[in-house]
């Protein structure tokens, strides 16, 4: 026996946090259409994101990537080893220190970054769809107040 669970909005239930919750679903549902949007590229949802801070930076280190996205390490390996078996990166030693390793984009991959570019101009159009110049500029300097809010909880919850 299964028991189906109700649909239920961020309000209801009593556990609070109304809009992280709805934060939360936005950003589930966000990278859902962004994926969507990715798959004729040939590249998964968040791939993007190394690739264009390898179209922009050239050669980097693997860590220095993984530090600059602010992703876990092992993250970033199994990202790369993905993009690199699909030809997007190549990753090799640095010359002049051998326990380092260096990321770069591919030549070929360089014809996905147009690709890339209007599957965010996109993205961002449905995203906004409905919203005038006023609201989307609102929900901008919104979104970037919560940004702030939000970066320094990786060193924990604030002190009550």
């Amino acid at each position: 026996m299964t028991t189906e669970l109700p649909h239920t909005e961020a309000t209801e239930g009593g556990y609070g946090g109304a809009v992280s919750q709805t934060l939360a679903r936005v950003a589930r549902l966000h990278r859902l259409a962004g994926g969507r949007l990715l798959r004729p590229t040939g590249l998964c949802s968040g791939q993007e994101f190394l690739m264009m801070a390898l179209w922009d930076a050239g050669p980097v280190r693997q860590s220095e990537l993984a530090r600059a996205l602010d992703l876990d390490p092992s993250t970033v390996t199994l990202t790369l080893r993905r993009l690199e078996q699909g030809g997007y990166v190549i990753r090799a030693r640095d010359p002049h220190d051998r326990r380092v390793m260096l990321v770069r984009a591919s030549e070929e991959s360089y014809a996905l970054r147009p690709k890339v570019a209007e599957v965010w101009g996109q993205l961002e159009e449905h995203i906004l769809d409905g919203l005038d110049d006023a609201e989307r500029e609102a929900f901008a300097r919104i979104l970037s107040k919560v940004e702030k809010n939000l970066a320094p909880a990786e060193e924990g919850p604030p002190d009550a």
